[in-house]
């Protein structure tokens, strides 16, 4: 394991976040699709289901869009400016399955400032780590979607969110094949 546990599930739903706006239909265009992400991604707290709340999630997320594949100075200025807009405090919790872990924010504090300093204290993990490296985009050349490797020999290079990495395979597969075609027929 290269990051804790939480940090691993925060960079996870960062990603998860980020991916959400490459997707037609967007998956967050409404609460229901907003609570959908939620459970999935197994976030808790308190909600308001306005579209206040909405909106601001979509502002994280082309926040942290931004961030993906910013350099680190640019980086640590986003992850700052996201901990401090949502006025974090950490402190260490323990709730449901989880041991204890730190919450930056109480759960009763806006839906994006709970989702933005998991990401931001997660992204700072990964800064203080020297692992920039583990935050790619999909090697596919038709897929913009955020990649976080924890893979131990940092050699993931395709997302989660649909089948980048088998098109790929088969697409090499068959510039393989159609290269040994013409060796055959010579035969």
């Amino acid at each position: 394991m290269v990051f804790a546990y939480d940090t691993e599930v925060a960079l996870g739903s960062a990603a998860a976040l980020v991916n959400t706006g490459y997707q037609e239909p967007d998956p967050l265009a409404n609460d229901a699709g907003l609570t959908r992400f939620l459970t999935v991604e197994g976030f808790s707290g308190s909600r308001t289901h306005t579209p206040a709340e909405l909106r601001a999630v979509h502002r994280l997320r082309s926040d942290l869009t931004a961030l993906w594949t910013a350099g680190e100075e640019e980086l640590v200025n986003g992850i700052n400016r996201l901990l401090s807009a949502a006025s974090a405090l950490p402190q260490l919790v323990r709730h449901d399955d989880w041991g204890w872990h730190l919450h930056c924010t109480p759960p009763e504090a806006a839906l994006a400032d709970r989702m933005a300093t998991e990401a931001a204290m997660a992204l700072a993990d990964v800064v203080r780590a020297g692992e920039l490296g583990r935050l790619r985009t999909c090697a596919a050349p038709d897929c913009r979607s955020a990649v976080v490797d924890l893979s131990r020999n940092r050699s993931k290079r395709y997302c989660d969110t649909g089948n980048c990495g088998n098109r790929e395979h088969v697409r090499a597969y068959r510039r393989r094949q159609a290269k040994a075609e013409p060796a055959t027929k010579n035969k």
